[in-house]
């Protein structure tokens, strides 16, 4: 345990992201701010929330998600780079990514349901043409 109170391998692979998009710690503006919401006592009287500012590009970061503070200043560096990684690279994030794909995977759904829909239509004429009376013709 480091000081942000997760694995060692965990903080290395996350110091290696930061060298690797260029994010230093000294261009890193931290803010600690009061979170509400589930925590109890420890959320209501210790600054657990965390505000990072990256002065070069200006993106800024909060996270609350835990109710340890050091845990969310992890995380906080985390989400930081992965933007960082987003806007550098160019492409699409990770989220973007799963957003785009849930969206793929409803129209394939929806497409098929369509499709069985019609079926059930079809049958469902047939069955009913089937039981009409049938006419005699007057010979």
């Amino acid at each position: 345990m480091g000081i942000f109170n997760v694995s060692s391998h965990k903080q290395q692979a996350l110091r290696e992201r930061m060298t690797r998009f260029g994010v230093r710690e000294s261009d890193l503006d931290e803010r600690f701010i009061r979170s509400g919401g589930r925590g109890g006592q420890n959320v209501n009287k210790v600054a657990t929330c965390v505000y990072l500012k990256h002065r070069p590009t200006g993106i800024e970061v909060k996270c609350q998600r835990e109710r340890s503070q050091s845990l969310n200043r992890f995380l906080a560096r985390r989400i930081l780079v992965d933007k960082v990684e987003a806007m550098v690279l160019g492409k699409k994030s990770a989220e973007q990514q799963r957003r785009e794909k849930i969206r793929r995977q409803k129209r394939r759904r929806s497409r098929r349901s369509k499709e069985k829909m019609l079926g059930d239509k079809k049958l469902r004429s047939r069955k009913k043409e089937n039981r009409r009376k049938v006419r005699q013709s007057d010979e």
